[in-house]
């Protein structure tokens, strides 16, 4: 099964050692059978077709889904494009943003503030620690989306359309090493000192990163009609 990741940011320039947020992807659903091909479509390449993968899947990125890129519009159209034509869709932090965006949904800069660092949500009927890096939320869910992940702090965690769109707000594909960059890098001077510390004292605790990897596996080969 060939997965397409749209990459739409990149890490900071001192943080690219572990490669583009593709590549993350890919070591974190390494072992499924998958076959990985990303397009950077915060750079303009947004593929000709939703049928030059089997899956897609949209990554976080720096940008707000409310911004006004040029990118934004198209990946949008090419969303909706994938979901009318059955293909399954993951997003993940800003691509569960820009994907409840493009389905109707609201998204925007969160007045409760920042979660940062390992974070706990209600995933179905278990509590589960995931890395998160987020201001933004999804505030008003589409019609259609379901929750399926949720905590205090971010009611529309995890969202669910129909069979076709898996989207999670935190960071399934960040280990605490590279929390501890942002921490270092883009967490300076943005995100409260309180947080940071707060996040910086959690980087050693066991998050449950790879058992949210065998849900989106099992999403992405799950049988469909």
């Amino acid at each position: 099964m060939k997965i397409g990741i749209l990459i739409t940011g990149h890490p900071p320039d001192n943080m690219m050692d572990g490669g583009l947020y593709d590549q993350y992807f890919a070591r974190l659903l390494a072992g499924h059978g998958f076959e990985f091909q990303g397009w950077s479509v915060c750079d303009g390449d947004i593929p000709g077709s939703v049928k030059a993968a089997d899956g897609w899947l949209i990554t976080g990125s720096k940008h707000g889904a409310y911004e006004p890129h040029d990118w934004i519009p198209p990946l949008e159209a090419f969303i909706r494009a994938a979901y009318a034509a059955g293909r399954p869709v993951i997003g993940v932090c800003f691509g569960h943003q820009i994907i409840a965006q493009a389905m109707g949904g609201r998204v925007e800069k969160f007045s409760g503030g920042w979660a940062v660092g390992r974070t706990e949500y209600e995933v179905g009927n278990k509590r589960m620690a995931i890395n998160a890096w987020h201001q933004d939320q999804v505030v008003e869910r589409p019609p259609n989306a379901e929750i399926f992940a949720r905590n205090a702090f971010c009611e529309n965690a995890g969202l669910l359309y129909g069979d076709l769109i898996w989207t999670i707000q935190p960071h399934p594909e960040y280990a605490s090493d590279f929390i501890d960059g942002l921490i270092r890098t883009r967490g300076k001077g943005v995100v409260p000192d309180a947080l940071l510390e707060q996040a910086a004292d959690r980087l050693k605790l066991p998050t449950d990163r790879m058992e949210i990897a065998e849900m989106m596996a099992a999403f992405f080969k799950k049988e469909r009609a």
